[in-house]
């Protein structure tokens, strides 16, 4: 936290002189154009040379005034946003906001483990994580938290994610110009669609006309204003009308040329501006430096490729103002020579287009985790392996508050599949989701919440949490039956990491037992590795018939003083206390 509360007093300072010079500037600004006026004023009624010299000088003024305005406007947006980035983080960390996107956009309650672990949705995994601002970040971080990379992605993912944990300044400066960028769905899927949108070249007689024509009217113009011959002018207007019919003929081209493209130009100036960021940093890790190396395209820039399909974008919609578009297209055809400009761009870099914003969101999405690694520093990276070994010492759950966070030691080897049992609130269900939500993190190459771990990348499979599907007419029974035999199919396909928790409870005591003791049969004897909380001590008896594959370990609470004493530390064995008919005596239900 210090290097945070350290930048915000930082920036707070910078933010104020910033703000100074933007208020001092635009007071100067509006001065030198009353004083351009008032000189303007004064040369009509003197007709003194000097007063138009002093106006026009005075007009430059304001022009370069209106130069250094913008830069310190932006400086200000760019400060104010990391100002408030360390002012996030430091609320975040005092655990009294949390004031990120929860992605409840990209929950999936048919995904094997997104609804059961809480990836998404108010203080989730994902709105802890998340440090993005473009869209395409956040779909990448999403995508990330709902995948499986191969151990050689992980290990490419471990080492970027350290080597940015210590680049506090550029991941934070990545992140305010994202902030800045306003950037949001709909403008992703407008360029998305503009790639997409293919459409024919322009004929031979179109851009033939496009040049011959402003010649003409150009050629018209000066030699009226060489020779003074009136007839000209006809000419020159002739001209001008015929470029606005040549123009028209080409209108409906240009409009579904940019079509669902409004300030997209504003979109892809702050891409260019992302990308230039990647593109000067000097990176050491595989990955990173891999993805650096996309930004090149025919020995240029992709920062330079994006600042000119924004300016091309944005000369495009002088189209929209009608006494600009008149001037400029009977003058020379402009917008149809932007709109042959564009098509070159596409022609030339379309196919590349969304890779490149995709490398914004894989850096985006790394910054997220490298972050978590940031402001963990007790958290560690798993050690990665192929032997199906999985391991965790001092577990704990990621989100829960560190200073009341218990961790147990916990491995999966020999023994692959653990039975767990454990009065109500004695900490089952935390236990399992913090070992499906490790094993999410593990298996993309970030931190785990463990001072050590060990695992072999598995997918997660999970049936913890499942709701009434009332708009498929589905109860809560027949739900859970679907998840398991979602679950049995995926173990078809090889071993994954399933997590089991009170499974059958629509059913009686007989059936639930029997059906429970069915389950971890069928899942250890499909190699699965993982943990089943279980209420019913006849289903750890299954540890009898196998030694080698199955263990019981427990959750215990004590009575102390009259009172519940639960301490959260994982055992070996079955539980043997018992809290309900404890705690109804004294609440006075029994």
């Amino acid at each position: 936290m210090e290097a945070y509360l350290s930048k915000v007093e930082h920036y707070s300072k910078v933010f104020n002189q910033t703000s100074k010079r933007y208020n001092s500037i635009s007071l100067l600004r509006l001065l030198s154009i009353f004083f351009c006026l008032f000189m303007l004023f004064y040369y009509i009624k003197t007709n003194e040379i000097g007063y138009a010299i002093t106006a026009f000088l005075s007009f430059a003024g304001f022009l370069f005034l209106m130069r250094i305005h913008s830069k310190l406007s932006f400086k200000r947006e760019l400060t104010k946003a990391i100002l408030k980035i360390n002012e996030d983080e430091i609320s975040y960390l005092k655990r009294e906001k949390l004031p990120f996107e929860n992605g409840i956009e990209f929950n999936d309650f048919h995904h094997p483990y997104a609804y059961d672990l809480d990836i998404f949705g108010e203080h989730s995994l994902f709105q802890n994580l998340n440090r993005t601002a473009v869209f395409i970040g956040k779909k990448t971080l999403a995508d990330k938290l709902l995948s499986l990379s191969s151990n050689e992605v992980i290990l490419e993912n471990q080492e970027a994610i350290k080597e940015l944990k210590i680049k506090i300044d550029w991941r934070q400066d990545f992140e305010a110009l994202a902030i800045v960028s306003t950037d949001s769905k709909s403008a992703y899927d407008s360029l998305i669609h503009w790639i997409s949108f293919k459409n024919n070249s322009l004929s031979k007689v179109l851009i033939s006309l496009s040049f011959i024509l402003p010649a003409l009217f150009f050629g018209f113009v000066i030699a009226y204003f060489i020779t003074s011959k009136a007839n000209l002018l006809s000419y020159v207007t002739y001209i001008f009308i015929f470029n606005l019919i040549v123009l028209g003929r080409s209108l409906k081209r240009i409009q579904s040329e940019i079509a669902k493209a409004d300030n997209i130009d504003k979109t892809i100036k702050h891409y260019s501006l992302l990308v230039q960021k990647i593109e000067l940093e000097k990176f050491e890790s595989k990955k990173l430096i891999a993805l650096q190396k996309q930004l090149v395209s025919k020995n240029a820039s992709v920062s330079s490729h994006l600042k000119q399909l924004s300016e091309l974008f944005s000369r495009m919609d002088t189209i929209s103002n009608f006494v600009t578009a008149i001037v400029f297209n009977g003058s020379f055809l402009f917008n149809l020579h932007v709109l042959k400009a564009l098509l070159k761009w596409k022609e030339d870099y379309a196919h590349e287009l969304e890779n490149w914003i995709n490398i914004i969101g894989e850096f985006e999405a790394l910054n997220s985790f490298a972050n978590l690694a940031f402001n963990n520093a007790d958290f560690v990276f798993p050690e990665i392996n192929s032997e199906y070994k999985i391991g965790f010492e001092n577990l704990g759950h990621p989100l829960l508050n560190p200073a009341t966070r218990v961790g147990n030691d916990t491995h999966f080897y020999p023994e692959s599949f653990m039975i767990l049992t454990g009065s109500n609130m004695s900490g089952k269900s935390t236990f399992l989701r913090s070992l499906g939500i490790n094993m999410v993190l593990g298996g993309i190459g970030s931190v785990v919440c463990a001072s050590k771990a060990n695992i072999h990348p598995l997918p997660v499979l999970v049936s913890m949490r499942l709701s009434d599907s009332l708009a498929d007419s589905e109860s809560y029974f027949f739900a859970e039956i679907k998840r398991l035999k979602q679950i049995m199919d995926a173990l078809e396909e090889g071993p994954a990491f399933v997590l089991l928790d009170e499974i059958l409870r629509g059913t009686n005591s007989d059936d639930k037992r029997n059906g429970t003791i069915e389950v971890v049969k069928k899942v250890i004897g499909k190699k699965a590795i993982g943990a089943i909380a279980t209420h019913d001590i006849e289903v750890c008896l299954t540890t009898n018939d196998y030694p080698e594959t199955l263990t019981n370990q427990c959750f215990e609470v004590e009575i102390q003083n009259n009172e519940l004493h639960f301490d959260y530390k994982l055992r070996s064995g079955i539980c043997k206390n018992k809290s309900a008919t404890f705690l109804m005596q004294k609440m006075g239900v029994i």
